[in-house]
């Protein structure tokens, strides 16, 4: 790829990727494309993110600090009652017969969301671009529709319980009685009519003005914590990223009270106390130690002014992943999640609220532990390389529990293996959890023959195992290379 191209940009969906890539082309820096990317993947890939999501952009320069903008859902219920609460809903969850998941939906799984006020947050900090122009291509293709794709229609089907469990719901996957299926066109007016509305007039509909007062009014019908108040206080964050030592470079990834930046730093550095590069026994053990780590001490001291540093220095789901390296040397690493969706679609707006309180691997502490407005532990680890002040590489996952196992692999390859990213992302992998070593095929499985963990291996390369989007930046030519995770159908767009 030529090193002067304007910059690259790898996203989970071709028309994520090419919204981004275009707005490169046009003059405008990472964080301008993150946000049109960002913009096009709530039509594109809308099951994995919306305006009733949430997420986390890590933003890095030549000469800049790096900071973690954290617009992660926060847990609901300021002025709510407990005993108004509807149950969560439960609903399996069958990854093509190799592993099965449950997830609870409905109104009471429904959190702070946080993706508007990130957005806007992050243009008015660092955008070059106006957000009604990023807006209007992303509107207008929700309004026209779109082709569904193999990935997308795989996670339609793996959805399908969830996306039944209400009418409104319904109607938007399943428009005419029959699932979307490949070939099908999505399409949502109402989004397209809100995605403007976000361009024109930024964040406060959503949070203080008539689009958050339908959703706190439908959500409270039905049993929901989520109330005005919640959204009233919600605010972005701007955190100092975590940041480690790994073969001379600096890894910067999400801080706590995100859990998956930490898990992923203490995986590194077990790995960095040995020669390069690891052997597949010490990746897995590092990922075993990192779970280990998730006790109920762990999750609560998440909150805790320090806590990194505490812990580092004593031991040391349906989500998409958006990075972008601009020509001036700036990356933009974006996370989104909507969980795997409530069900709970609001008339009018084409919000499908995410279903974070809902997720068990978010509250290993049990449900509805986290007191209102603090933010859900997430796996979501957007994360850059640096070297010598300058972005080497800038990467994030989706996939829930196994986001830092992916994450894990691929800097692995594309440092201590040298891999170019497609390379470095088209390599088998595995993941620990729960005393079993889950495997991709070509993993050896014989050297993972560690008593008394169960293995159980995958039949063909899975979803399961995450979705990486990486771009890289030579460090002697300044090339320009990327790629998308063909596990979810990933692609990477120079511009």
């Amino acid at each position: 790829m030529n090193p002067s191209a304007h910059g690259i940009v790898a996203a989970g969906h071709p028309l994520t990727a090419q919204a981004g890539a275009r707005v490169l082309g046009e003059g405008g820096n990472a964080v301008d494309a993150a946000v049109a990317a960002m913009l096009t993947s709530w039509v594109a890939e809308p099951l994995l993110s919306g305006p009733g999501a949430g997420g986390y952009m890590l933003v890095a320069a030549p000469d800049e600090e790096p900071v973690l903008l954290d617009f992660f859902v926060a847990a609901p219920g300021y002025g709510a009652r407990p005993e108004d609460r509807a149950p969560l809903v439960p609903v399996e969850v069958d990854f093509g017969g190799d592993a099965r998941q449950v997830f609870h939906v409905g109104a009471a799984s429904c959190g702070a969301y946080g993706n508007p006020a990130g957005i806007d947050a992050a243009m008015r900090r660092w955008g070059s671009a106006s957000l009604a122009d990023l807006a209007a291509p992303a509107a207008a293709l929700a309004r026209d529709g779109v082709i569904v794709n193999t990935q997308q229609a795989e996670v339609i089907h793996l959805l399908e319980a969830i996306l039944r469990t209400t009418p409104e719901c319904e109607a938007v996957y399943a428009p005419d009685g029959t699932l979307l299926a490949i070939g099908g066109r999505w399409r949502d007016r109402a989004l397209g009519d809100t995605i403007e509305r976000l361009g024109a007039e930024g964040a406060r509909p959503f949070y203080e003005g008539d689009i958050g007062h339908a959703v706190v009014r439908w959500i409270g019908e039905r049993g929901g914590a989520l109330t005005a108040e919640d959204l009233c206080r919600y605010e972005p964050i701007e955190r100092t990223p975590l940041c480690m030592r790994y073969r001379g470079r600096e890894v910067f990834t999400n801080p706590p009270p995100s859990a998956g930046g930490i898990l992923l730093a203490l995986a590194l550095g077990r790995l960095d106390e040995a020669p390069s590069p690891p052997s597949l026994s010490s990746i897995v053990l590092s990922m075993e130690e990192a779970q280990s780590e998730r006790t109920p001490a762990f999750v609560d001291g998440l909150a805790e002014h320090g806590f990194a540093g505490r812990f580092l220095g004593s031991r040391l789901g349906s989500t998409t992943h958006i990075s972008v390296l601009d020509e001036a040397g700036r990356a933009c690493a974006v996370t989104c999640t909507n969980g795997e969706g409530s069900g709970i679609v609001v008339p009018g707006t084409g919000m499908h609220l995410n279903n974070i309180m809902g997720e068990e691997d978010l509250s290993p502490l049990g449900f509805h532990h986290a007191p209102p407005g603090r933010r859900m532990p997430s796996m979501m680890s957007p994360t850059v390389v640096m070297a010598g002040g300058r972005v080497l590489v800038a990467l994030g996952s989706s996939g829930s529990n196994r986001i830092r196992s992916a994450l894990l692999q691929t800097i692995v390859g594309v440092v201590d293996h040298g891999l170019p990213p497609a390379a470095a992302l088209a390599e088998p992998r595995v993941h620990f959890e729960n005393g079993v070593i889950y495997t991709e095929p070509g993993i050896p499985i014989d050297e993972l023959r560690l008593d008394p963990h169960e293995i159980q291996a995958f039949r063909a390369k899975s979803m399961f195992f995450g979705g990486v989007q990486a771009v890289c930046r030579d460090a002697l030519t300044g090339e320009l290379s990327g790629a998308g995770d063909p596990r979810r159908g990933g692609v990477a767009v120079a511009a």
